[in-house]
């Protein structure tokens, strides 16, 4: 006679409770992240040493140049240069926002409005006080040209929140539906997925909506190469991190990354803290660079953008071999526990289902 099969008890309510409060940290840490980081960034943008110039050697440009700086402090950076031609060199080199080139009747404010759309409008707010008070309109000059699709030049970030959401996303995928490969395979399948991810982002951003117009090739590259390093990152984080890797992830290359990257306020507009990671974040990298690319003719800094983007990559590198160091140490727990007799201890129990789960 066979025994009778008695249903499993079902959870008590406290038990369940307890259960979905577990679950609910997660979205409610990532809603404490982004709400700290998104308004931390944005909430209050305000000119931090502006870069402007005022154009002419006379003394009326040095006296206008010095009564700005007096009245701004720390708001502006204020220099005279001596000519057009100078002023126009170092705004496609990017060391400057704003150029004044001061007249009775027609003062002119020269701009590259590819470096950072926000950054020319914050300088010339500046500029056209001082206009207001002549009683003459301010005419703005823009040497770069705005790609089709991308009026504002803000288009790269939208860009770059794709190839990141893209990434990341996929290191989740990877972990969950590659745990049983080996750490190489995992590597190369995320290899292969920043690839993908990249053409996709330069195949939507070129030939779909024309935010990028020229140069596709160059685009593309430094777009694989900022996926790879944070698809790279994420599995090797992820043999530590288990299911907290999305959690991380985002706070590295959404929260911090985003917030960093100048692709609605660049530094000069932030705090010092976000204004501080721009200076090696990988969003930074991969947005700068893609400016320089497109807007200074590979100019104005792009060899340290890429430079930050490949020391990124490498950092992948370190976290997989960190990882491969876990792993292996994790196999090898695992083999000893199957070895032990039979009176092994509740600790080496507990060793050898951590190294299974890993």
């Amino acid at each position: 006679m066979s025994t009778p099969q008695h249903p499993a008890a079902a959870p008590t309510p406290g038990h369940s409770l307890k259960h979905l409060a577990v679950h609910l940290i997660t979205p409610l840490l990532m809603c404490l992240g982004m709400a700290l980081a998104y308004q931390g960034a944005f909430h209050q943008p305000e000119p931090h040493h502006l870069e402007v110039a005022v154009v002419g050697t006379g003394a009326q440009a040095h006296g206008l140049a010095e009564t700005l700086q007096a009245k701004a402090g720390s708001a502006l950076d204020v220099r005279s240069v001596p000519d057009r031609a100078t002023a126009e060199q170092q705004l496609r080199d990017r060391d400057l926002v704003g150029a004044f080139v001061p007249d009775a009747r027609n003062p002119e404010l020269i701009v590259a409005k590819g470096n950072s759309d926000t950054s020319v409008v914050a300088a010339t707010a500046v500029f056209t006080t001082v206009t207001d008070r002549q009683g003459v309109p301010l005419h703005v000059t823009d040497l770069t040209t705005p790609a089709a699709g991308d009026p504002t030049g803000q288009g790269l970030f939208f860009l770059l929140v794709a190839l990141s959401i893209g990434s990341y996303a996929s290191v989740a995928a990877i972990g969950a539906a590659g745990a049983g490969f080996s750490l190489r395979i995992r590597a190369l399948v995320g290899v292969a997925v920043s690839l993908v991810v990249s053409v996709i982002g330069i195949a939507t951003a070129g030939p779909l909506f024309h935010v990028v117009d020229h140069d596709h090739a160059a685009i593309w590259a430094l777009g694989w190469l900022y996926s790879a390093g944070i698809v790279l990152i994420g599995i090797g984080l992820h043999s530590f991190l288990k299911k907290w890797t999305t959690l991380a992830l985002m706070v590295l290359f959404v929260m911090l990354n985003f917030t960093s990257s100048g692709g609605i306020y660049r530094p000069e507009l932030q705090n010092g803290f976000f204004g501080a990671l721009h200076g090696f974040w990988n969003g930074a990298g991969y947005l700068e660079g893609a400016r320089s690319i497109l807007y200074f003719d590979g100019g104005a800094g792009l060899g340290g953008h890429v430079l930050t983007l490949a020391l990124w990559l490498l950092l992948g590198g370190a976290a997989l071999a960190a990882a491969a160091l876990y792993e292996g140490r994790g196999r090898r727990r695992a083999a000893a526990s199957a070895a032990a007799p039979v009176g092994a201890s509740a600790e080496a129990e507990e060793e050898m289902e951590e190294a299974v789960a890993v």
